[in-house]
């Protein structure tokens, strides 16, 4: 695919203009102007540059995994069967002597550690226990243990070679399901109990920060300490000198103030220094507190972060929240099965509705319309034709400029139910079926095709125009991080009732917030809000 242009590419240089139409004198933009327009250029084509080598990246990272399970399993293959053929020539050969052969004989009868069953559940243990991963999770003495023992424990195994896997799996299916049901409807039903019955501060810890006090008072603020969390907020403790008002004291006085609020929580705040973590840790760990972190990097840089050993030595890895290897690989599964099961159930609909577009009024069926994806790659998105052939888009152009504007009140409509909706309505170029279609979103359906190409996701954000995408702020970039979707979080949360700048903001939570289970639970979502025309302006 071709790379979209500079958004301040706008005219070329053989641009027209309307007959009789006044020339105004050329003026030369301000050097300081030019300089700011120039640099937000290169930040944006620098900003999708590193998008689309973001594929790249992330398959380097992906064939490195591939080879790390490779060669670890492979070597744990080598390992079991080495141990199998000691214990054999050990206990049949008698190579230590009859009396160790015969022990051996009846504590591991013949067939133990037979390869082709007791191999896959010490892969299946080390999976489990996290061995495969990277840094010094693989040679982790007591993991590895752990994974041994997981495998040699598992019952089950042994009773799918003797028992068939049907009945294993139908016995191992049931009881999961049954005891997960049990165990999730107690855990809510006592949340709720406690909830009514107690007070949000009964039973919480006291809680005591340290740190710089706007630090203090923003973590302290944040969902992770509010009521109900089962943290109580005692105060804080300044690391500067003067204290702040409303602090409780300096670090001199940290032991001090400790004492006397009793706190069995000590958060640091911010960045402190190596001195004063360390002050804060011994005074800590001497009381018997729960020391906890909140490094100011995380919350300034939206990171996410997750520990990493090397040899020895923890280290925080930060990423940005966006979909990585795995979660990529999962994701493409279900849109490569998913859109193939709704092309299978949905291709009566699609032709009904073919041979409906084709009889209200001329023109194609499907309209290839442009629009931007991953990285700002250019593609075409399918669509049923919902309008009359050739008209001009110039309406929905102006529209859309009020919108990323933040102009709302400018284009704001009202919607069939008379609520307001930031949609256009009335519009004179959609035709009779067009208008049906887009009311039940059949006009979307031909998109499973784009999503089987690999060019779109059953969920995700929704694919901009290239006019849109040329008003962008640079936080809205991060929109093009994954693949567009046929349906997301903006659908089923509101739709038209939502701004455009809305809408962008929910794109972003759910790449941050990416899981199979919100995609699931999206999916889940579309229907009934499709069925029931929730949100929509027709």
């Amino acid at each position: 695919m071709e790379s979209i242009p500079s958004p301040s590419s706008k005219a070329g240089p053989h641009s027209s203009v309307a007959p009789g139409a006044a020339r105004a004198p050329a003026q030369a933009p301000r050097p300081r102007a030019l300089a700011a327009s120039l640099r937000l250029d290169r930040l944006a084509e620098a900003r999708l540059q590193l998008q689309r080598r973001a594929s790249a990246n992330l398959g380097q990272h992906l064939r490195r995994a591939v080879t790390r399970f490779t060669v670890l399993m492979i070597g744990d293959l080598a390992a079991v069967a080495v141990i199998r053929t000691v214990v054999d020539a050990l206990r049949d050969g008698a190579v230590l002597g009859p009396a160790l052969a015969e022990w051996l004989r009846s504590a591991l009868p013949p067939g133990y550690l037979n390869g082709w069953q007791f191999a896959p559940a010490l892969i299946l243990g080390l999976l489990v226990t996290g061995s495969y991963l990277p840094g010094d999770r693989r040679r982790d003495p007591r993991r590895l243990f752990v994974a041994c023992a997981l495998a040699t424990a598992l019952p089950l195994w042994t009773m799918l070679w003797s028992r068939g896997p049907g009945l294993v799996v139908l016995q191992y299916s049931v009881t999961v399901v049954l005891v997960w049901m049990g165990v999730l409807a107690e855990r809510v039903t006592v949340d709720r109990v406690l909830a009514l019955v107690y007070h949000p501060h009964r039973g919480a810890a006291d809680t005591l920060f340290v740190g710089v006090a706007d630090a203090c008072a923003r973590v302290a603020a944040s969902p992770a300490f509010a009521a109900g969390s089962g943290h109580r907020a005692v105060g804080f403790v300044d690391v500067t000198d003067p204290p702040a008002p409303g602090a409780l004291g300096q670090l001199a006085d940290f032991a001090t103030l400790l004492a006397a609020r009793r706190a069995e929580v000590v958060v640091m705040c911010g960045t402190l220094t190596d001195a004063q973590v360390q002050d804060v840790a011994d005074v800590a760990a001497a009381a018997g507190c729960q020391l906890l972190s909140v490094p100011r990097i995380f919350e300034t840089a939206g990171l996410q972060p997750s520990l990493v050993w090397r040899e020895g030595q923890p280290l925080i890895q930060l990423s940005e929240p966006s979909l990585r290897g795995q979660q990529l690989l999962l994701k493409r599964l279900l849109d490569l099965i998913g859109a193939s099961l709704a092309l299978l159930i949905a291709s009566p609909v699609m032709l009904l509705v073919a041979l409906a577009i084709k009889r209200d009024s001329r023109g194609p069926v499907l309209l290839r319309q442009e629009r931007i994806g991953t990285g700002g790659q250019r593609f075409r998105v399918l669509k049923f034709r919902t309008m009359y052939d050739g008209v001009s888009d110039a309406t929905h152009r102006e529209w859309v400029t009020k919108m990323l504007q933040g102009q709302e009140a400018h284009a704001e409509q009202l919607g069939a139910d008379g609520k307001p909706v930031f949609k256009l309505v009335n519009d004179e170029r959609v035709t009779r079926v067009g208008r049906w279609l887009r009311r039940r979103s059949l006009d979307e359906l031909p998109q499973l095709i784009n999503v089987l190409r690999g060019e779109m996701s059953l969920v995700g954000p929704r694919p901009p125009l290239p006019y849109e995408f040329e008003q962008y702020e640079h936080w809205q970039f991060h929109r093009l991080q994954v693949r567009p979707g046929m349906t997301g979080l903006w659908q089923v949360s509101g739709r038209s009732r939502l701004t455009y700048r809305q809408m962008c903001e929910l794109d972003l939570q759910y790449v941050r917030e990416w899981s199979l289970w919100l995609d699931l639970s999206i999916l889940l979502k579309t229907v009934p809000v499709v069925l029931s025309n929730s949100g929509s302006a027709y």
